[in-house]
C-alpha cells in the first residue's frame, strides 16, 4: 500500500508545541487473541453448503489423523469457502448414478497449504464405498486440498499391495464419509458437463458451470 506523507502547516505545528506536557496519548487497546480451535475428537462433523444444498460429512480422525487434520485446517481458515465442484466422473458400466464428484482449490497458490503424507487404506482400514471421502493427488504424498465423494462403490481405488503398479499399490486416501446429503451429491454428479474441457481422462468430465460451495464449517 502506498504511503502518503502530509506536510503540517506551521500553525498546526505551533499548536502541537503549545500542548501541555502533561497530556498523554491514549493507550491503544490490546488486540484480543483469537480463540483456540476446538480440539479434534475421534470424529469431526462438517457441513458443506453448496448451491444445490447441504452435504454433511463425518471425518474419521481416529483412523486418518493426518488427512483429517489437514482438511480441518482448510475449514478453520475458511479456505474452502467459494470453491466449486468442478468434476463429475460417470462410469461406462454399472447402474447409474455411479462414479464420483470432485471439488477443491485446484492448486490455487494463494490458498493451498503444504502437501501431506499419504495414508493408504491398508493403514486406515477405510474403503472407497459409496459416500466415502477421498483425497485427490498426483504421486503419493502430493495431496493438498482437492477431494472426491464416491457416488457409488469404487473399491478399485483402495490400496492394493499385490499390484505390480505402484499407483495401485498406494491407492487413494479415504478419510471420512457423507452422513447426509447424498441426494445433493447425486444432483451434482448429474449436472451438465463441457464436451471439450478437461485433459486426458478428465476430458468431458468437467462441470459446466461448476457447482459453487458457499461455506464449509465444523458442526457441533
Amino acid at each position: 500500500m502506498t504511503r502518503r506523507f502530509v506536510l503540517l502547516a506551521l500553525p498546526v505545528l505551533a499548536a502541537f508545541a503549545a500542548a501541555p506536557l502533561s497530556a498523554k496519548a491514549k493507550p491503544k487497546p490490546r488486540p484480543v487473541p483469537a480463540a483456540p480451535a476446538p480440539p479434534l475428537g475421534d470424529v469431526v462433523r462438517i457441513a458443506m453448503v453448496t448451491e444445490k444444498g447441504t452435504i454433511e460429512l463425518e471425518l474419521d480422525h481416529k483412523r486418518a489423523p493426518i488427512t483429517v487434520q489437514n482438511f480441518v485446517r482448510y475449514v478453520d481458515l475458511k479456505r474452502f469457502d467459494g470453491m466449486a465442484f468442478y468434476r463429475t466422473m460417470k462410469l461406462a458400466w454399472g447402474t447409474p448414478p455411479n462414479g464420483l464428484i470432485q471439488t477443491g482449490l485446484q492448486g490455487n497458490p494463494l490458498k493451498v497449504l503444504k502437501p501431506i503424507a499419504h495414508e493408504p487404506t491398508t493403514l486406515t482400514g477405510l474403503s472407497h464405498t459409496a459416500g466415502a471421502l477421498s483425497m485427490a493427488r498426483n504421486a503419493p504424498g502430493t495431496a493438498t486440498a482437492d477431494f472426491s465423494i464416491m457416488v457409488s462403490d469404487l473399491t478399485g481405488l483402495d490400496a492394493d499391495p499385490r499390484s505390480a503398479n505402484p499407483e495401485l499399490q498406494a491407492g487413494y486416501a479415504v478419510f471420512g464419509r457423507v452422513t447426509a446429503g447424498m441426494d445433493v451429491a447425486r444432483a451434482i454428479w448429474d449436472a451438465p458437463t463441457s464436451p471439450t474441457k478437461g485433459e486426458g481422462a478428465m476430458k468431458g468430465q468437467m462441470l459446466e458451470p461448476p457447482v459453487r460451495v458457499l461455506t464449509v464449517r465444523r458442526m457441533p
